[in-house]
């Protein structure tokens, strides 16, 4: 078990390291959506309607439950990346393969949250999203 850790912690460093290459990494939306534990924290001050509580918490849970599935699709691809790493000699196409399958899984992930924090900001009026972004910057 140990042995599989370090090789799929040593697979993704290399994988970061490669995108760390490429430049700093930056947040892309630049503090323009606002995770769903800032909402709650916040939710008395936003005076939320029971309709948006029930909006934001049905956002929450289903992307939940979606991300959930891409987690296993990601759990099988290393599972399977690591029995082709331990065959000698390994199959450089087949381990690439079980590489793009993990990557593709990570990114349906990322892209899950995404829509999420989209819907959230979505689901709030000017005045709510004027107070988070006064909140997340100190004012």
């Amino acid at each position: 078990m140990r042995k599989e850790f370090l090789i799929v912690a040593m697979i993704m460093s290399l994988v970061a390291g490669t995108a760390m290459a490429a430049g700093p990494k930056e947040d892309p939306f630049q503090g323009r959506l606002f995770p769903p534990n800032l909402i709650l924290e916040n939710q008395a001050d936003l005076d939320l309607s029971k309709q948006q509580f029930t909006d934001i918490k049905a956002a929450v849970v289903d992307v939940q439950t979606k991300v959930a599935e891409h987690e296993w699709d990601l759990r099988e691809a290393y599972q399977a990346l690591l029995a082709e790493l331990d065959k000698a000699p390994i199959d450089d196409k087949k381990v690439l393969e079980l590489v793009d399958a993990a990557l593709r899984a990570e990114n349906e992930v990322k892209k899950q949250q995404v829509a999420m924090l989209i819907k959230l900001k979505n689901l709030l009026n000017e005045e709510q999203v004027a107070y988070l972004e006064s909140v997340r910057n100190g004012h």
